[in-house]
Order: structure tokens, then sequence, then C-alpha cells
């Protein structure tokens, strides 16, 4: 092998080691790279399949939306004074927290408004279902313990004479049957015992008839007559009996009276039943019925209640009072009822009807109109206007505006209630003419005025101003309390100044868009 030949051999060994080299390092290089492409192709992946599942399945992203929109307030309310609005939580002029307002939940109705668990919490609010069943209602009223009328006696004389002897003394005496009760002197009497014995004497037996009943028509005593018929003596006093037992009432005469036919003597009424007359307004006089089961109360002996019934329904109403007397029966076996005394009287009104109904606590009465506020469920609530029946002790009846079986709020209510009725689908109180006509268009009408400052607060973004007439509006000069907007800073205004102002009317707020100074103030 020559010199040229080795060289060619050394540098073929030396290019074949040179490319084997070569090719160790271009195969790792293509291993690394192979790696890293794997690597980006899964990052790639990933942020892919977000993208395509946030876009083709919305839910994820809607529902972060909604929950956010759920937990977002619409504004803070002042619990006392719900026009009184912040956007942000803070206090309430009178130190109070201010409640968060949500928008209108699920169930997208008028008027409803959405209330955080924790507000419900604490504001303690309840619910009841209205249901059906029998109204017990009852009317309360007061009466007066009378005598039974139908067993009170009336003692006048048919003759006339003279009171020589007088046996009961005052009135309220006890009596009983046959017990004398005074003694008279009547010439009329003495000559009608004289007619009787001559009658007597002749053996004529249709004068002895004739004279006998003149003495009964005179009221005589049959033992009187028969005493007569027996001693054959006349008597100068007669004494005449009680008719009945009880007790003496309306005693009018005293030993030396002179007494003639008409005169009213005593009166003699029994205690073992009473009667109470109670009145009734003319509203509830149409559910009364004779046989009502009633209870009465009195003062005089806590504790203890009679039971009786409505006995008469007197057919006129007294023209002054405008109620209706009825007549209730009581037994008073004990003697315990007196005449005279002031009771008071509970009518149980018979009514097996089922009616609608809610717990009273849960209307709220208004002067124009009567109103709820119905639970939606979700934290919602809205308030809606009923027509209210009857009432008992506990519940009253809904004629019309909410159904069997909804929820009412019955505690709490009222601030739901004001917040409710800013949107709902009724009106709190009937509209003037001129805010129907404003209600009309969806902006409202403006007016511009003078006035004068009176007071500026501060805190609540209002102003108190003397306003001149509103003639286009048909309104006089007044006192009124405005809200101002935004673009007015109050600290720009003092009292005492006077003012062009121009403002508008809308969720019961009169409220100042534009305002400035006129006069030597400007």
């Amino acid at each position: 092998m020559n010199k040229n030949d080795y060289n060619n051999d050394a540098k073929q060994s030396a290019k074949v080691s040179s490319e084997t080299g070569t090719n160790q390092v271009s195969q790792k290089t293509v291993k690394a790279k192979s790696r890293y492409s794997a690597a980006i192709f899964l990052v790639v992946g990933a942020v892919l399949a977000i993208i395509f599942q946030s876009v083709y399945n919305p839910r994820t992203s809607n529902n972060a939306e909604s929950q956010a929109s759920d937990d977002s307030p619409l504004y803070w309310v002042a619990p006392m004074d719900d026009n009184y609005r912040r956007d942000k939580p803070g206090l309430s002029p009178m130190g109070m927290e201010l409640i968060p307002v949500y928008e209108t939940n699920k169930q997208n109705s008028v008027g409803s408004i959405s209330i955080s668990p924790t507000v419900i919490n604490n504001l303690g609010v309840r619910t009841a279902v209205v249901e059906k069943r029998a109204l017990n209602s009852v009317i309360k009223t007061v009466g007066y313990v009378q005598y039974d009328e139908e067993k009170l006696l009336h003692i006048h004389p048919r003759v006339e004479g003279w009171v020589e002897k007088l046996h009961v003394k005052a009135e309220g005496d006890p009596v009983k049957k046959n017990q004398p009760l005074y003694e008279i002197y009547s010439p009329a009497l003495v000559n009608a015992q004289e007619e009787y014995l001559i009658a007597l004497q002749r053996n004529n037996q249709r004068l002895v008839s004739a004279a006998k009943e003149r003495l009964s028509a005179l009221q005589l005593p049959d033992e009187e007559i028969e005493e007569l018929q027996r001693k054959r003596k006349i008597k100068q006093r007669i004494t005449f009996l009680a008719p009945q037992s009880g007790v003496i009432d309306n005693l009018n005469i005293r030993e030396g009276f002179y007494v003639k036919p008409g005169t009213t003597l005593m009166s003699i009424g029994k205690l073992d039943q009473v009667w109470v007359e109670a009145e009734v307004f003319e509203r509830q006089s149409s559910q009364i019925i004779k046989g009502l089961p009633v209870t009465m109360t009195l003062d005089y002996l806590p504790g203890s209640s009679w039971r009786g019934e409505v006995d008469y329904i007197y057919p006129a109403l007294n023209p002054k009072t405008r109620t209706l007397k009825t007549r209730l029966r009581f037994d008073n076996s004990d003697f315990q009822l007196k005449p005279n005394m002031f009771a008071q009287i509970v009518i149980s009104l018979a009514d097996d009807v089922p009616r609608l109904l809610i717990p009273r606590e849960a209307l709220i009465r208004t002067g124009d109109q009567d109103r709820v506020v119905l639970a939606l469920g979700d934290g919602a609530f809205k308030s809606v206007a009923v027509k209210v029946g009857r009432y008992d002790k506990q519940f009253v009846e809904i004629l019309s505006g909410i159904e069997e079986g909804e929820a009412v709020v019955s505690s709490a209510q009222f601030l739901l209630d004001s917040e409710s009725s800013k949107s709902s689908d009724f009106q709190r109180m009937e509209m003037s003419s001129m805010q129907k006509e404003r209600a009309s268009d969806d902006k409202p009408e403006t007016a511009t005025v003078e006035g004068v400052i009176k007071s500026i607060n501060m805190t609540q973004g209002m102003i108190n101003i003397d306003r001149a007439e509103i003639k286009k509006w048909g309104r006089a000069a007044a006192n009124v309390d405005f809200h101002v907007d935004g673009t007015i800073d109050l600290a720009q205004f003092n009292q005492a100044q006077k003012v062009s102002i121009t403002f508008y009317y809308s969720n019961e707020k009169f409220v100042i868009t534009k305002m400035q100074l006129i006069g030597e103030n400007q």
C-alpha cells in the first residue's frame, strides 16, 4: 500500500466515523422534539376542550352568571322607610342596617320581590296556608239583666181607699205566695160586704151570686169572702195577699196613702229565670236568629259564665243608636243574676259552610284597600289585593284575590308589602287625575316652578321647598319634600334661597332633575 492509498483509507475511516456520530446526535434530537410536540399537543387539546365545553355547553357559564346575579342585590332599603334606598350596604337615618332587595325570582311575577334566606330569618317571616273551613264567628256586645216580664206582676187597687197598714216595707223584699201585702179601708168594699150579707139574709140565690161576684171583681180574697159568709160580720180593713212568690219592685205606697183604681202600688218579680236585653249593630242584625247559643260574663263575678240562648229578636231598630235589640234568656236558680246588672255578651253564630280563611294577622288593612303578601317560594313574595268577608277571633274570610292552598305571610309582611307594592299590578292609593295622565306615558311629565328652600337633608338627598302654583296640573301652591337626582349638588344651595326647579312625579316621589338659583341669590 502506497502512501496515497493509506491516506485515502484514513480519510474514508474518518468520514465514516463522522457520519456515525452525526447520525447518533440526530436521533437524540428527533426523540426530544417528539416528546416536546406531544406535550404541546396535550396542552392545546385541554384548552380547546375547555373552550368547546364553554361554547357548546353554556350551563356552567350561565350558572355562574346566574349565581352572581342572584347574589347581587338591586339596592338596599331602610327597614322603616322604603323611600330611603342606597346602592351599597350601610345604615339608615335611624341607625338601622339597610336590607338588601334582590331581583324578581324565577316566577317572573309582576310586583314580586326576592329576599335572601338570611334576611327572611332575621325578619322572622312566618307563613300560613290558605284553607277552607267553617268560620266560628261570634258577635260581642253588652246587655242589661232584667226581670222575666212574663212573670212580672203589677199590683193595682180596684177601689178607692186608704192604706191603713203596709206589710212590705222596701223594694227587694222577698215575698211568698198568699203572704199579706197591705190592708186598705175602702167605703166601696164595705158597701159590697153589706150587700152580700143582705142577700144571704134574704136567701135569694140570685142576689147572693151577684153580690159574691161583685166582691170577687173588687179583688176581695176568697178567704175573706168565706169568712164573711161564715161569721156574717163586716170588716172595715181588708187585707190583700201576694198573688205569687218573688221580690218586691217599684214600691210606690206607704201607710196612709190614698189610692184609687189605676194607681200602681207595687210589682212582684220572679228571679228563678231572667232576661238580658242586648243590642247588636245594624250590619250584624242579619246574622241573628232565634235559638243561637249565648255566653254571658259579669264583672262582679270574674271567672263565672252563664249559658243561655236568643229568645226573641225585636222587629225594629233603635233610631238613635241604629242597633237591633235582642232578648236573651238565662236560668238563675242560685239568684246570682240581679236586675240592672251590666253584662258582656258573646253570641255564637251558626255557620257550617266551608269558607276560604287566612289568619287575621296576615291581613293588611288600609283605608282604601285590603292586601295580603303571598309567599311564592324560593324567597319570593308578592303583595296582592283581596276582598274581605266575615271575621272570627283568629281567622278572616277572603272572598276573592287568593286561592286555596296558597301561602300568605303572617308576620313581618308590612316591609314586604311596601316593597312589592311599588311595582305590583295595583295602585296603593287611588291616583289623582294628574297621576293618571302621566301614568299613560312612558316618560313622566315634568313641570318647572319657582320656590323657596325651607330645609335641606344632605344625608337622604332630599330638599323641602315652598313651591308656587302649577297651573298646567291644576295644583295649588304647597310645601313639598323633593328628592334630587345625582346630577344636582345640594351643597351649592342654602336655606331661604329662591330657586327654579324642574321635577317629575314617579313611584310616589317628587324628583328634581334641574335646580338653579334665581334673583339676587344667583
